[in-house]
């Protein structure tokens, strides 16, 4: 199921022929069941992807084309509350189990992108304090450096001299 969840425009989505699949009905049942109920989705719950987005669908995941025996029309994609939605259009027992299905999927989507920001911001913070370090590594060695350079021409030799004079 985590396959049929795609990003398109910002949002995590899927579209209408898997969602058909996963209900046991018809792409075109589907979306006569969305079209009788199109004030339940908004703009931000269903869209109808772009020529273009489904050529760039077609190439990265290999989603079959539409015309030559495949698809009339280019597909809707819904977002998870558009998924949610469904299941108050969508009536049968198996369209409310499935339902749940991908909305655990849909949230164990998010916590992943969550944790991957979280672990690249901790990556970050780390790397800039290695360079903090690395700075007063690099100013502790050339105290150091002067120490010792100052130090040798400025201590006496230890032991017995003897004076020529």
């Amino acid at each position: 199921m985590k396959h049929a969840i795609l990003p398109i425009r910002g949002y995590r989505v899927m579209l209408d022929s898997d969602l058909a699949v996963l209900y046991g009905v018809t792409t075109f049942n589907l979306n006569k069941a969305v079209k009788r109920n199109l004030i339940r989705f908004p703009s931000d719950f269903m869209f109808r992807i772009t020529p273009g987005e489904f050529d760039a669908l077609t190439f990265h995941f290999g989603i079959s084309k539409h015309r030559r025996g495949g698809r009339r029309f280019l597909p809707y994609a819904f977002t998870e509350q558009g998924v949610a939605m469904l299941s108050s259009i969508l009536r049968s027992k198996r369209a409310v189990l499935v339902n749940i299905q991908i909305m655990r999927a849909f949230v164990r989507m998010r916590k992943l992108v969550y944790s991957r920001k979280d672990v690249a911001r901790r990556i970050n913070a780390l790397e800039k304090q290695m360079g903090e370090h690395d700075e007063k590594i690099h100013v502790i060695f050339d105290t150091i450096r002067d120490l010792l350079e100052s130090n040798e021409s400025k201590t006496p030799r230890i032991g017995f001299r003897a004076h020529n004079g």
